[in-house]
C-alpha cells in the first residue's frame, strides 16, 4: 500500500487565519519544495531546521514563508517531510498547493500521513487511531485517555499477552512436528493458568469500554421528572446560565434541550426533558415520547422530584417506572428551601440509587450534585495508569479473542489434540493482532484512515 508518491495537503483547519501549514511527505518532498523556494538550498540543510524565504511561481512571488525540514527517518511519517508555514489566506494556500502539485506532488487522501506513519513502523494501528481521538478530544479526560493510547499504553499491554501466547503456540506447533512420538512440549497446566490470567485482563479491558466510550463521546445525562419538578431550573443552575425557559406553567418544556457541562475534566451532556405525565395535546405527547427515548439511552439518569408537592408513594411509583438494575441513577429532591419532609425517610430507595437534596432555584447543593454526578459516572475508575478502551473496533476484537481463548480452555478441560489447540490459539493471536496492526487488510486500513482529516 506504500507508494513512492510525494503527497501534499493543508494541515491546519481551512478558513482564514494568521498562518496556514502545508505539509509534504515522500522521498521528493524536499526537492519539490526546493524547486519553488527562494532562500537557502534546502537539499543542503540539516533535519529539524527552519528556513525563511519566498515561494515563487516563476517570477511571481506568492508569499513569504518559513520552511521546516524533517529528514527521513526522523519524521512523523518516517519519510522526508516538509512543512511550509505561510500566511493564512485561502488564496495563498491554494496557490502554493497547486504549484507543488504542478511540480510533482499528489494531493493527500484523508489520513494518509498517519497511514504512512503506521505502514513505515512509526506507530502501531491502535496508536494511529489514537491520533484521531486526540485531535477530536474536547475534555481533559478524553485527552488523557487518547494520550495514554498514543504513547502505547494499550499496545504494550496487548503485546505482553500476545508474546506469552506466541510462546505456547510455538510449543504446540513443535508437538505437531513430533506427533508420532506422542510428546508434550507445552505444559498444559501452565497454559491453563495463562488463559485464566489473560481472560482477567481481557474482561477488565472490555468493561473499560463502557466508561472509555462515554469519556470520548461525553456522558449522556438525562434530567427526568414530573412537570414543574424544576428540571429546567436545575439545568440552568448546573450551567450557571439561563439556558432553558422557566415557568410555573406545567409542561413548558415540550422538546429536549441539550447542553454540555464539564465536571472535573469530564463532559456531561445534560438533557432537559419534557415532564413525565399523561399528555394533554399531541405536541406534548411527542415530547413525553422523546423523554422516554432519551431515558433509555442515558448513561446517567437524574430523577428530579418536588419534595413539597409529591407524596412518598408517587415518588416510589416514578422510581419504579424509571429504574433498571445496574443503571446509574441519581434521585434528587428539589425545593428544600421551601420545606423538607420526613416522608423522604419512607422511600426505601434501592441500594444502588444515589440520593441528594437540593434547591435548584436557590442554588443550594448544586456543587455537591455535580460532584455526585462525577462519582456516579466515573468514581475512581479513571487514573493515569489505567488502560481504557474507547474504540468499538478494539472491544469487538477483544471479545473475539476472549471467545477463542474460551475454546482453548475448553480444549484443555476436555482434552483435544494439539492441532485443535494450536488452531484456537492462532485465532486468539489473530484477533489481538488486528488491534495493533500485526494483522491487517487493505479494507480495514481504508475504513480506519478515511475517517481522518486530510492533513493528518
Amino acid at each position: 500500500m506504500i507508494t513512492n508518491e510525494t503527497i501534499v495537503a493543508l494541515s491546519t483547519p481551512p478558513g482564514i487565519g494568521a498562518i496556514g501549514v502545508i505539509r509534504l511527505s515522500g522521498k521528493d518532498a524536499i526537492a519539490i519544495t526546493n524547486s519553488v523556494f527562494y532562500g537557502k538550498d534546502l537539499s543542503r540543510q540539516a533535519s529539524h531546521t527552519i528556513h525563511f524565504g519566498l515561494i515563487k511561481d516563476g517570477n511571481v512571488v506568492i508569499d513569504e514563508v518559513l520552511v521546516s525540514l524533517f529528514i527521513a527517518p526522523k519524521s512523523y511519517t518516517k519519510e522526508n517531510v516538509v512543512e511550509i508555514s505561510c500566511h493564512g489566506s485561502n488564496y495563498i494556500i491554494q496557490q502554493i498547493i497547486t504549484l507543488l502539485i504542478k511540480k510533482g506532488a499528489s494531493a493527500a487522501k484523508p489520513g494518509e500521513f498517519t497511514l504512512r506513519a503506521f505502514l513505515n513502523g512509526g506507530l502501531d494501528l491502535s496508536q494511529a487511531e489514537a491520533v484521531a481521538d486526540l485531535i477530536s478530544s474536547d475534555s481533559a479526560a478524553a485527552h488523557s485517555v487518547a494520550m495514554n493510547q498514543l504513547r502505547g499504553g494499550f499496545s504494550t499491554e496487548l503485546n505482553v499477552l500476545r508474546e506469552q501466547l506466541i510462546h505456547f503456540a510455538s510449543m504446540i506447533e513443535l508437538e505437531l512436528d513430533f506427533a508420532e512420538e506422542d510428546v508434550e512440549f507445552a505444559n498444559r497446566d501452565q497454559l491453563q493458568e495463562l488463559i485464566g490470567k489473560i481472560t482477567i485482563v481481557l474482561n477488565k479491558l472490555i468493561r473499560s469500554f463502557e466508561l472509555g466510550n462515554v469519556i470520548k463521546e461525553g456522558i449522556n445525562t438525562v434530567i427526568a421528572g414530573r412537570p414543574n419538578a424544576g428540571k429546567s431550573t436545575l439545568l440552568n443552575a448546573l450551567l450557571n446560565e439561563d439556558r432553558a425557559i422557566v415557568s410555573d406553567i406545567a409542561g413548558t418544556t415540550r422538546d429536549t434541550i441539550e447542553e454540555v457541562l464539564n465536571i472535573n475534566g469530564i463532559n456531561f451532556r445534560l438533557i432537559d426533558t419534557a415532564g413525565i405525565r399523561e399528555a394533554t395535546d399531541t405536541i406534548e405527547a411527542i415530547g413525553v415520547e422523546k423523554t422516554m427515548q432519551k431515558i433509555s439511552q442515558s448513561a446517567v439518569l437524574v430523577y428530579l422530584f418536588d419534595v413539597v408537592n409529591m407524596s412518598a408513594t408517587e415518588i416510589r411509583d416514578d422510581i419504579a417506572s424509571l429504574y433498571r438494575p445496574g443503571m446509574s441513577f441519581v434521585a434528587v429532591a428539589n425545593k428544600i428551601d421551601l420545606s423538607y419532609s420526613d416522608r423522604l425517610k419512607e422511600l426505601n430507595l434501592p441500594a444502588d440509587i444515589q440520593f441528594i437534596s437540593i434547591s435548584a432555584k436557590a442554588h443550594q447543593q448544586i456543587e455537591e450534585l455535580k460532584q455526585l454526578l462525577y462519582e456516579t459516572a466515573v468514581g475512581d475508575k479513571l487514573s493515569d495508569n489505567h488502560t481504557m478502551v474507547t474504540n468499538i473496533r478494539h472491544v469487538e476484537a477483544l471479545q473475539r479473542t476472549q471467545a477463542a481463548l474460551n475454546s482453548v480452555a475448553n480444549g484443555l478441560d476436555n482434552p483435544v489434540t494439539s492441532d485443535f489447540l494450536a488452531m484456537d490459539i492462532k485465532q486468539a493471536l489473530y484477533y489481538l493482532g488486528e488491534i495493533t496492526g500485526q494483522v491487517t487488510t487493505d479494507d480495514l486500513l481504508e475504513n480506519i484512515f478515511s475517517k481522518f482529516c486530510i492533513g493528518k
